[in-house]
């Protein structure tokens, strides 16, 4: 099985996708040649090329069984609108290759595919499906639960003790970044693996123990 994984950063939302199905190829693409290289060191068996996903999705996407896309949320973010004003900020157009990545998919990709970003500050121009703190479109049926673990998310006081929870939550060190980016950004963007493994467990047809009675519950904004 063939997986496109773009924007792909540390992997948050491939990390169990090994648990679900072994013989899988993934390629993960990413800009930042630093999540890139951490990337590639989380999953050596992966395929990580340094580009621009938004590019390689309209070029490739003919090539897989199943395509990710999370695309840079903070341009339609609450938290970023409800900032402006704040420490300098100033408004922003939101980045519409989100929507760009929708529209192609919908109409074009034959294959099974997510596209997952934030829930924005304006009604979404395209409707999605509401899990969490997430929207998600896809082109298959999506479980109203797609992880338990989201209660255990919360920021604390200091950055420093935000950075330790996230990383217990996601099981994985992100001092180990030396890149450009805000290290707390990277870590609160990172897509729950629980989350992640429950959207591949339903690509495959698998249903969980704790979602063997949500059926008739798929789909449900």
């Amino acid at each position: 099985m063939k997986i496109l994984n773009l924007y792909a950063c540390l992997g948050g939302n491939r990390y169990k996708w090994n648990e679900v199905k072994e013989d899988i190829e993934v390629t993960a693409v990413e800009w930042d040649e630093e999540l890139a290289r951490l990337y590639q060191e989380r999953f050596p068996n992966d395929t990580v090329i340094i580009a621009d996903a938004h590019q390689y999705l309209l070029d490739h996407y003919k090539e897989f069984d199943f395509i990710w896309s999370s695309p840079p949320c903070p341009t339609h973010s609450r938290a970023r609108y409800w900032g402006f004003g704040a420490n300098g900020k100033i408004p922003i157009f939101p980045d519409m290759k989100l929507y760009q990545e929708i529209i192609f998919l919908q109409h074009h990709c034959k294959s099974k595919y997510v596209v997952e970003n934030v829930i924005p500050y304006y009604e979404p121009l395209i409707p999605a499906k509401k899990r969490g703190r997430h929207l998600y479109w896809c082109n298959f049926n999506l479980p109203n639960n797609l992880s338990n673990r989201g209660s255990k998310l919360k920021e604390t006081k200091t950055n420093s003790e935000s950075l330790t929870h996230y990383n217990s939550f996601h099981n994985y060190n992100f001092r180990q970044y030396k890149g450009k980016q805000r290290i707390l950004k990277i870590a609160r963007n990172l897509v729950d693996y629980e989350a992640g493994r429950t959207i591949f467990e339903t690509v495959l047809g698998i249903t969980s123990k704790q979602n063997i009675n949500q059926t008739e519950l798929f789909d449900a904004v």
